[in-house]
């Protein structure tokens, strides 16, 4: 299997199944000298681990990572960082029903096509777990990130139909509920949602949004490898997103060129704008102004009903899925787009100390 790695210089290769020994990462290219231990890879970890509320999955892991290589001290070396996640609570035996058939939503389908057979315990590389490494990857890219000055924050944005207005966060209610919504009373009304959907075993999607704070203007490569362009790489490679957004997104369709650009003015010799329609990315590199992305994210697959299928003679059946399913991703899902944002920024700021002269004789003349 190729495509497990991501990233330039700041690269990350993911591996590890679902029912396996455990999930990992190796990170490669990280510079060296940078403070971290175990617990900054942990706070990452446990913002996306099961058993949270009800809201989520109970199985029952403690997601613990164990540092391998690459610190030394209590730094980074500058050699490849590995990461290790035990997985302690498989049950393979709740997979036994669907060996042969192929779960509504999940890749099951395309997997057995394209490699002639599948891990059907949890899905194998195509199951959230998977995440637990790009997760442990964000965590470090964010210690990096912090050196320079720069901070990454995600919060859902919406659940179902209940959304919260610009207008209405409060940042510090991010953590006081467990959706991790910026509006306490938006995330009650969400969570009863929840539970209604859960009472007909059945799920819901919603949206997340990223925001990246002190970002240098010119970061991203303006044809290919646009910054906006990588975000969405990134982003969209984790499974259960269906689309991104930039800034107005899919919202500057309606509208006009007079409203959708975003003015400039110059205040005590600094380049600013009046408005972000753009979300801080012009030309697939950013503005200097604050970065905004939102992620959609689907209903969880995997629900209780009854549901047609075909199985592996392609004759079709039902199929009821079993096991311990979160009734919706977005809120575990939100460090891992956090994380993704993260990794892409801190790669594109290494890939950008080369962009000119200056740069490269201020390291080596």
């Amino acid at each position: 299997m190729s495509g497990s790695s991501f990233g330039s210089i700041f690269r990350i290769t993911t591996w590890g199944e679902s029912h396996g020994p455990g999930i990992g990462v190796v990170i490669d290219g990280c510079p060296a000298g940078i403070p971290i231990s175990e617990d900054d890879i942990q706070s990452f970890l446990d913002r996306r681990k099961p058993g949270q509320s009800k809201y989520t999955t109970k199985r029952n892991e403690s997601d613990s990572a164990e540092i391998l290589s690459g610190v030394f001290e209590g730094k980074t070396t500058g050699t490849p960082i590995s990461l290790i996640v035990r997985n302690e609570d498989q049950r393979s035996r709740d997979y036994g029903n669907i060996a042969s058939l192929f779960r509504p939503g999940h890749a099951d389908y395309p997997f057995t096509e394209k490699y002639g057979f599948r891990d059907y315990r949890g899905g194998g590389r195509s199951s959230g777990r998977e995440t637990i490494g790009r997760v442990a990857g964000g965590a470090v890219a964010s210690l990096l990130l912090k050196e320079l000055g720069i901070r990454v924050q995600a919060y859902t944005k919406s659940i179902g139909p209940y959304s919260v207005p610009e207008e209405d966060y409060h940042m510090s209610e991010i953590t006081e509920n467990p959706l991790y919504m910026p509006n306490n009373h938006t995330a009650a009304n969400a969570g009863e949602y929840i539970s209604s959907l859960m009472a007909e075993c059945d799920s819901c999607g919603g949206i997340i949004e990223c925001v990246a704070e002190g970002l240098p203007a010119g970061l991203g490569e303006p044809v290919f490898d646009k910054l906006d362009a990588l975000l969405a790489h990134a982003v969209m490679s984790i499974g259960a997103v269906k689309g991104v957004e930039i800034g107005d997104g899919f919202c500057a369709s309606r509208s006009t060129g007079s409203k959708n650009n975003d003015p400039f003015f110059s205040q005590d010799g600094v380049v600013l704008k009046k408005t972000n329609h753009a979300g801080g990315i012009l030309g697939g590199m950013s503005d200097g102004s604050r970065l905004v992305l939102r992620a959609a994210v689907k209903p969880t697959a995997s629900i209780a009903q009854t549901q047609p299928t075909v199985n592996i003679d392609h004759e079709n059946t039902e199929i009821k899925v079993l096991g311990r399913h979160d009734p919706v991703i977005v809120p575990r899902a939100v460090v891992v787009v956090e994380s993704m944002t993260a990794l892409t920024l801190a790669d594109l700021l290494l890939r950008n100390m080369s962009a000119r002269l200056e740069n490269v004789k201020k390291v080596y003349c």
